[in-house]
Parts: structure tokens; C-alpha cells; sequence
């Protein structure tokens, strides 16, 4: 059937208004999403200053003596490499040794020197470790930083194994992140709940002048809102001198720099991401459903978990779910409120880019965090279409 070229020009209408948007969110969130993916598995920074002794070392198992092609190249490779690029393998290496970067330089300009014998410049080249650690690095792609993001090298031995240089680090990072984004994703839902229940059954007035006031912390600053907790939850603070005052304690209790303070400060940020989707789908609900449910005998449970919940539950889910994801990488009110044990992994993932300039982690600890963030909402959707069905076939 042939659209009528009318029909045809407003539909080509239609498709260029969404132009912009596809554009920009290929440029803002498809593309550096990929660029994140390719920086978490680039690993060719042998490639670029010993490319003779990468392709030497690719076809090496690692647990077989060390090819006399991979020696001999590094003899050709290590004195003529650029200064900038050697720096940058020393760098990489220094993630698995310390020590690696010292030993290249040191070697590179013995070799400079005239000397020949990689053993005697330094013991280490006769070691099977050292060899291994460059082949893991041979690139110009591997596993190495996704592996490191979860506290893994790869032995070739005993294939994937905990890394002893890091003893677990960043997994118990990944834990406490999610621990912490889940917990105020509770608090945020406990108070929120009868919050806006009470609201929705309020009148128009006090339901506009509600809105407002849960909305008012869109209009502050979060800088400006957790220095006011600061100033709240310290030692001589607001809460500490009231308690002190009323007698209840004698000396203050440590409210700040401590998880309590981060949860606290985390739901009070959070809340209206909460409270504004759960509400909305309050204010929508059918209560002739819910009469219905208690006329044909269903109790006050019964009637919630049938009639009510089944309405709201589009609300509450992608508010709690907005909540627990924008939690997952938030890094300011941990890094202000927090103590060194209270960090979460947007504050590694700063440091790795701001400090060390490690971006293959940061950007394998985002793609976690990316992976993470997809599989919980893909989650969120399956249960929130069974809880659809169930409250069907109850009703």
C-alpha cells in the first residue's frame, strides 16, 4: 500500500525531530561507553616501545623456557626505545611490580653502555616472573585490567588466580559500594512510603505544598546540602551539643566520617528521586480496585498486596531502582561524610583518573559498574512483569 506523499513528508518530519536526541546520545553516552569498553581490555604499551619483544613473547606459553628470540629482542628494543613510550610500559609494569619500572630503566642504559648479558645487569631477567609479567603486558589487547577490577591475574600455571598485589581490594570496594548504595536504597523506601501515602490521601493544597517542599533540595546545591550535615553530625555540632545539653551523653558520639554519616547524608540526597515517581504513581491509583477487593472479602494484606501494590509498583521500582544506581556512583557525600573505610568505587575510579592516570582500571571499575547497572535493570523489569502477573491472576 503506497503512502500518500503527504503522509510521507510528515512522517520524514516525525523522524527528523528525533534526529537530535539520537545524536546526542551517541555522542554523550554510546560513545563513551565504548571508549570505556576498548581503554578496560587496550593493553599496548609494549606493543608501542618493545614491539620486536611482544611478538616474540605472544607465542611463548609461559611456562617453557623463555624463547632466545624474546632476549635477543629485548637487546634491540630496549635501547632504542623512546624515552616517553618506555616510561608508559614502566608504568603498566609497575601495576604487577613496583619494581618494573626502575628495572627497564637501569637495564636500558647499561645496554646503552655496551653491556650485553641481561643476567648480569640484573638478576630478575633470569627469573621465569619477570618474563611472565611482559608477556601479560605483550597486548596490543588482554584481560589484564577487567581481571585486576575483581583482584584476578592470570598465572599461566594455574590459569586465573587471586592477585596477591592487590589481597582483595577492589572486591571488597565493589561490596561495600553495593552495600551501601542498597542500604540507602532502604532508608530512602522506609521513609518515602508513608511520606507520600500520606500525601496522596491528603488534599490538592497540602499535596502541592508537599511537592514543592520535597523538591526544594533539586534547588541546593549537594555541596551545600552535605556541609550542612556536616555541620549537624560533627563533634561539637547541632546534635552532639542538644544531646550533651539534655544530659543524655557525656562526651560526643561519633556521628561524622563514619558509614552512619554516609547512609544518613545518602537518603536525605536521595529521598526526592524516591518520593516523586512513587508519588506520582499513587496519586494514579484506581481505588475502586482496591474497594472491590475488600467487598469481595479480601483483608487489609490481601487487598495492598493484589489491588495496591500491583498500581504503584511501576513507581516505586524505578524510583528505588534511579535511587540504588545514581547511589552506586555517587562520589562526593562519601569522599566529605565518610571515613577511608566509607569510600566507594567512584572515588578509586577519580583517583585512577585524576591521580595514578591508571585509566585501564578506572575504566574497567566503570564498565563494572555499567554491567552491574544493566543486569539490575534488567532485573527490575522481569520482576516488576511478575508482580504484574501475580496481581492479575489474584485479582
Amino acid at each position: 500500500m503506497k503512502m500518500h506523499p503527504h503522509e510521507t513528508w510528515r512522517a520524514i518530519r516525525g523522524y527528523a525531530l528525533v534526529i537530535p536526541v539520537l545524536a546526542m546520545l551517541l555522542v554523550t553516552f554510546v560513545v563513551p561507553l565504548l571508549e570505556v569498553v576498548r581503554t578496560s581490555v587496550t593493553d599496548d604499551e609494549m606493543q608501542a616501545s618493545l614491539p620486536n619483544v611482544a611478538a616474540a613473547l605472544r607465542p611463548w606459553d609461559g611456562q617453557s623456557v623463555v624463547p632466545a628470540e624474546a632476549s635477543q629482542a629485548l637487546l634491540l628494543d630496549l635501547p632504542a626505545a623512546a624515552p616517553q613510550k618506555l616510561a608508559a610500559l614502566g608504568r603498566r609494569l609497575s601495576y604487577e611490580d613496583p619494581k618494573a619500572n626502575s628495572l627497564l630503566r637501569l637495564t636500558a642504559q647499561r645496554l646503552k653502555s655496551g653491556a650485553t648479558n641481561l643476567a648480569e645487569i640484573d638478576g630478575r631477567w633470569a627469573q621465569p616472573g619477570t618474563w611472565q609479567m611482559l608477556k601479560r603486558a605483550a597486548g596490543p589487547y588482554s584481560s589484564f585490567y577487567l581481571l585486576g577490577a575483581f583482584d584476578l591475574r592470570r598465572d599461566f600455571g594455574n590459569g586465573v588466580k587471586d592477585s596477591y598485589e592487590t589481597g582483595g581490594l577492589y572486591r571488597n570496594i565493589l561490596l561495600r559500594t553495593f552495600v551501601i548504595a542498597f542500604l540507602t536504597t532502604v532508608c530512602a523506601l522506609v521513609l518515602a512510603f508513608p511520606l507520600c501515602f500520606f500525601i496522596s490521601q491528603s488534599s490538592s493544597v497540602i499535596q502541592r505544598g508537599a511537592v514543592l517542599i520535597i523538591m526544594l533540595p533539586f534547588w541546593t546545591s549537594i555541596i551545600v546540602r552535605t556541609t550542612a550535615w556536616i555541620v549537624l553530625l560533627q563533634d561539637r555540632g547541632v546534635i552532639n551539643q542538644l544531646l550533651e545539653a539534655s544530659g543524655l551523653i557525656n562526651r560526643p558520639l561519633p556521628l561524622l566520617h563514619n558509614r552512619f554519616a554516609v547512609i544518613v547524608v545518602l537518603t536525605h540526597v536521595m529521598l526526592p528521586f524516591l518520593a516523586l515517581p512513587l508519588l506520582a504513581s499513587m496519586r494514579a491509583v484506581d481505588h475502586r480496585l482496591t474497594d472491590a477487593a475488600a467487598s469481595l472479602g479480601a483483608g487489609p494484606l490481601r487487598a495492598f498486596w493484589s489491588a495496591y501494590l500491583p498500581q504503584i509498583l511501576p513507581g516505586l521500582a524505578a524510583g528505588a531502582m534511579l535511587v540504588f544506581v545514581l547511589t552506586l556512583g555517587f562520589y562526593v557525600t562519601p569522599a566529605l561524610v565518610g571515613g577511608p573505610a566509607d569510600q566507594t568505587i567512584g572515588a578509586y575510579i577519580s583517583l585512577f583518573t585524576t591521580g595514578t592516570g591508571n585509566w585501564g582500571l578506572a575504566s574497567a571499575l566503570g564498565l563494572v559498574l555499567t554491567v552491574s547497572t544493566a543486569l539490575l535493570l534488567a532485573l527490575r523489569q522481569t520482576l516488576t512483569g511478575f508482580a504484574k502477573d501475580q496481581g492479575a491472576a489474584d485479582r
